[in-house]
């Protein structure tokens, strides 16, 4: 294990140098020396270009779009480490792709999120650092530590003072009830559930709305945003059932197939996001804002590193 005598040091891939260089300069330090880049034949190569013999390593890497490709870096950048001697590798995953995965839904099916931490694990991750896990018993199928920060804080802290008698907040299904009732306790607020059947994959229909939404200022909270089925048609009924405004928010904005579009059309006022998710600038539109994580994220690899108690930063 690391000894502290040695300074910590950080490392990203390519998924989102934005927030890895934010996390860096939060915490006074810079990235260290790493090329990642591709062979030829598009084989994934990784270069440290500075010793990380004995030190406690850090890697930021989101595992989202293209995700095999992240999540091949992530890999070899663990391995490289572990080839080079060092101390500890902590794998700080803003956004853990094929979460989704999590159970066997029909017969025959993987469980490829339990295959995910098998590989980190076998690479040489010694900890796992993450953000809103999809299913957070996923911290189970790791044999190692693994800490799942929470980006409610950070959403329902910039809607805080748009709190009044009208605002209500929104669970898109029935999966976000528990998230939405922590936003809506932390607001002082009423909730409501939209109940919906999904006859196939990313192909959702609304049946009722559980709560009175009428003339309210409705806020719908998810955990991420892939093509924005739920969330727009969620924000649809809330229209038909009376609401007067409706805002939305989530932790990764994942953004794929039609989710631009339909977002664009949607009767959402306002999308909050935070930045687990690297977003190129055509993927922006007017609504949208983002928020940035790299306070949380700094705060835990800082804890990590003088083995303090994280117990403060969920509070």
């Amino acid at each position: 294990m690391i000894t502290h005598g040695n300074e910590i040091k950080l490392f990203a891939g390519n998924s989102n140098l934005p927030l890895a260089e934010k996390i860096a300069k939060k915490l006074n330090t810079s990235l260290g020396e790493c090329e990642v880049s591709k062979f030829s034949d598009g084989e994934t190569s990784v270069h440290i270009g500075e010793t990380v013999r004995g030190r406690d390593l850090f890697i930021i890497q989101s595992t989202s779009a293209p995700v095999n490709d992240n999540l091949m870096e992530l890999l070899i950048m663990i391995d490289a480490a572990r080839r080079a001697s060092v101390g500890r590798v902590t794998a700080v995953i803003p956004y853990f792709g094929y979460a989704r995965q999590d159970r066997k839904a029909r017969s025959r099916d993987p469980i490829t999120a339990k295959l995910v931490a098998d590989l980190l694990t076998s690479a040489g991750a010694d900890r796992v650092l993450t953000m809103d896990l999809h299913a957070p018993q996923i911290q189970g199928f790791f044999n190692i530590p693994v800490d799942n920060l929470l980006g409610g804080p950070t959403l329902y802290g910039y809607f805080a003072d748009k709190v009044d008698e009208d605002f209500i907040v929104i669970s898109p299904d029935v999966g976000s009830v528990g998230r939405a009732r922590k936003v809506a306790e932390r607001l002082g607020c009423h909730m409501a559930i939209i109940d919906k059947r999904r006859p196939k994959a990313n192909v959702m229909e609304v049946m009722n709305i559980i709560g009175d939404v009428k003339g309210k200022k409705c806020l719908l909270v998810d955990d991420m945003i892939d093509t924005a089925g739920t969330i727009v048609q969620g924000a649809e009924a809330l229209v038909d059932a009376g609401a007067l405004e409706i805002k939305a928010c989530c932790t990764h904005a994942v953004l794929s197939g039609p989710a631009l579009e339909r977002l664009e059309k949607s009767p959402i006022d306002e999308l909050v996001m935070l930045d687990t998710v690297q977003l190129p600038p055509e993927k922006l539109l007017p609504k949208m804002k983002i928020l940035t994580t790299a306070d949380i994220f700094a705060a835990a690899i800082e804890n990590v590193y003088l083995d303090k108690p994280m117990s403060k930063i969920y509070d």
